[in-house]
């Protein structure tokens, strides 16, 4: 694919269309595996990076039901509650290890073993982050956008006769900065506000 700016922005806007399980896609009756698979692997078909790519598996829907990051399946049939679990764990595991995802899951986790909760809901917890989550991404639409005419006006005091390779490569440089900032930000708040610190 050429570099230019409308190839660019193909790709910006498919990154940034909102590809979430959103509530209303997830069923009041409950699924047995397969259809959870077929569930995450139709909403979320278009954020593998590789056609063969897997978004989940059995094996990993069974990992995580050994390692307790969502309430004991009854029945071989998975709740609205444990699958909107399995989407957070899916996106948590983009970045972080099944440590720390097991330690943002604890409160969770804890809030639905409580009879008395001051804990939200999994289904508005998990509604709140997708509406914050859609700000977001019209957000880093915009950023990027900042991005490439920075790293544009940058490049072109760079020596070299190859523009378009400079630019590709600066902006994946500082995208990748930019995510490990982040990812960094959120270990920190991992450990400093969810770690049992005694």
């Amino acid at each position: 694919m050429e570099y230019n700016e409308e190839n660019l922005e193909t790709i910006l806007s498919n990154i940034t269309e909102f590809n979430d399980i959103k509530l209303s896609d997830i069923p009041d009756i409950d699924l047995y595996m397969d259809q959870v698979i077929t569930l995450f692997d139709m909403k979320l078909k278009s954020l593998k990076r590789d056609e063969n790519d897997k978004i989940m598996t059995k094996t990993m829907v069974n990992n995580y039901a050994k390692g307790k990051f969502f309430p004991t399946v009854k029945g071989k049939k998975y709740t609205k509650e444990q699958i909107i679990l399995l989407e957070m764990i899916y996106n948590l595991k983009q970045s972080l290890s099944l440590s720390d995802i097991e330690t943002v899951l604890t409160p969770i986790m804890e809030s639905i073993h409580k009879e008395e909760n001051k804990f939200p809901t999994v289904e508005d917890l998990y509604g709140t982050f997708l509406s914050v989550k859609e700000i977001e991404l019209k957000n880093f639409h915009e950023e990027f956008n900042k991005l490439s005419s920075i790293i544009k006006e940058k490049s072109e005091k760079l020596q070299g006769e190859d523009v378009k390779l400079k630019e590709v490569v600066l902006l994946i440089f500082t995208l990748i900065s930019k995510a490990n900032m982040e990812k960094r930000m959120a270990e920190k708040l991992i450990d400093n506000f969810l770690k049992d610190n005694d």
